[in-house]
């Protein structure tokens, strides 16, 4: 049976599930990217990835339009105007959701949205059905968790609805993230950790490293931080778990294997951009380049990674979990030099149509997928083995520098921390104080659950391993990285 018969006939597929994998097979019956022979060994070997963007990229993996030039301005081409108003406000961004691609077919950033909303807000009861009508359709027309709003860092009245929404909605959709500072008051981050102790979201972004390393930025996708107006013209992974074999000793690794392998995904990546910005006609035709909600200088693209824990691990061959990457000092030193190498690599070729990130590619700890067996997700400590919180933290705080577009760790917490939301926020301050760029959280009683960096509620889950249809698109990956990578197997942590 081909893929697409295969597609039609997937009695788990709703209709736009269909259609969207079906677009995806076209997609994929042409080979029209030129790869040599060096790559494609690699692409077939798994250890550079693509992640499914298809073999034609007819628009940029990842978008973030500037959505605050919309609402000043309107769109000629929806022919509409500047709201006056909050439900204005509200339908005129969902208006142009619809318009906004990815990857996914689906938005990956649908703005600040309580900035984007505070200037409309008048009476906070209306606000409040407002909003909460506004989350409600994301959610059921938006149906791909990796659709991503920020808050913050700022308090606003918009801000502090959403959480109280989204608290009570405990919906899947949309992914959410605090921008935190300083200036970030503590009652809007108490307030956004108890929402997160319920629903997953949001997570917490260091508000100064973003913005030192990228300006007017957003986190979108899973905590991929782009430019404003810009995003990212492809994300390709490097799977170093696979790669580290190919080695006979550490230093063989690091001066030849490692050095090759980014030359090849170097060259796949040039390839691909080449491709959409050339000869796609994207940036060409594009109502959001044309209004000027989007500009090519904006954009940059993301080189991935995945499996430092397995690669640092298998050219050590520890003999116990205190030699272990995330334990031993041999093994924590060995993994921020491969880091520190793959930076100075990657930071050495001149990258395509990258003008966002001065000509360069910039470094992005891939969150890894459903079929990524026994991998872990970019520089994370692999599942069962962490180890204590603070000692956590301070392990992976000295690889944040290096990834721009996004690295982060999860954290899961017993219900009697909701009682305690302070003692979270003080771990917060504490791993944002030592450069850690990203905090995610939440609780075991939750029903929307953080996978890797997306969302996903697990009786959805249940539903699709027991053959039913669900609404959100990612919830099959979400099912497969439960069977494959252990999410729920995350170290629990409380009071420790």
């Amino acid at each position: 049976m081909n893929e697409a018969l295969r597609t039609i006939k997937d009695q788990t597929l709703t209709y736009q599930q269909k259609v969207v994998g079906l677009a995806r097979v076209a997609e994929n019956s042409i080979d029209i990217l030129k790869i040599d022979e060096e790559v494609q060994a690699y692409r077939e070997e798994g250890i550079i990835c693509d992640l499914f963007e298809g073999n034609a990229p007819y628009r940029p993996r990842y978008i973030v339009p500037n959505y605050e030039k919309f609402m000043e301005e309107g769109s000629k081409f929806l022919n509409l105007k500047p709201p006056t108003d909050l439900w204005e406000a509200i339908n005129n961004l969902l208006i142009l959701y619809k318009h906004v691609p990815s990857i996914t077919s689906f938005p990956v950033y649908i703005g600040n949205i309580d900035t984007l909303l505070e200037p409309f807000i008048k009476d906070e009861k209306e606000a409040k059905q407002a909003i909460k009508f506004f989350l409600t359709h994301i959610d059921r027309t938006l149906t791909d968790s990796f659709c991503h709003a920020n808050i913050g860092p700022y308090d606003t009245k918009a801000g502090r609805i959403i959480l109280e929404v989204e608290k009570e909605l405990q919906n899947a959709v949309p992914n959410i993230t605090l921008k935190y500072s300083d200036e970030t008051p503590d009652q809007l981050a108490l307030k956004a950790i108890e929402t997160a102790l319920v629903t997953a979201k949001p997570s917490f972004a260091n508000h100064q490293a973003f913005t030192k390393d990228l300006g007017n930025y957003g986190i979108v996708s899973c905590y991929n931080g782009l430019k404003i107006g810009g995003g990212s013209h492809t994300l390709v992974r490097l799977n170093l778990a696979a790669l580290a074999p190919k080695a006979n000793s550490e230093e063989h690794f690091m001066t030849e294997v490692l050095p090759d392998a980014i030359n090849r995904m170097n060259r796949y990546m040039d390839e691909r951009i080449k491709f959409l910005v050339e000869e796609s006609e994207f940036f060409q035709t594009s109502f959001l380049v044309k209004e000027s909600l989007l500009d090519l200088d904006h954009f940059t693209a993301m080189f991935g990674m995945f499996g430092l824990a397995e690669a640092v691990n298998h050219l050590i061959n520890p003999q116990s979990l205190n030699e272990k990457f995330g334990h031993g000092d041999k093994a924590n030193k060995l993994g921020l030099s491969i880091i520190e190498k793959m930076h100075q690599l990657v930071s050495q070729h001149a990258a395509p149509y990258c003008k966002a990130s001065e000509g360069k590619y910039l470094l992005h700890a891939q969150v890894g997928t459903d079929f990524d067996h026994g991998i872990s997700p970019g520089c994370r400590i692999p599942i069962g083995d962490e180890p204590e919180i603070h000692q956590h933290l301070i392990q992976s705080a000295p690889f944040h520098q290096f990834f721009p577009s996004g690295i982060g760790d999860i954290f899961k917490f017993d219900e009697t921390a909701k009682g305690n939301p302070k003692y979270i926020l003080d771990i917060i301050k504490g791993a944002f104080n030592i450069n850690m760029r990203y905090f995610s959280l939440y609780c075991t009683d939750c029903d929307v659950i953080r996978i890797t960096g997306y969302l996903v509620k697990k009786s959805d889950m249940e539903k699709l391993d027991a053959g039913q249809q669900v609404l959100h698109d990612t919830v099959v990956l979400g099912l497969g990285s439960v069977k494959n990578q252990k999410v729920l197997d995350r170290r629990l942590r409380n009071d420790e």
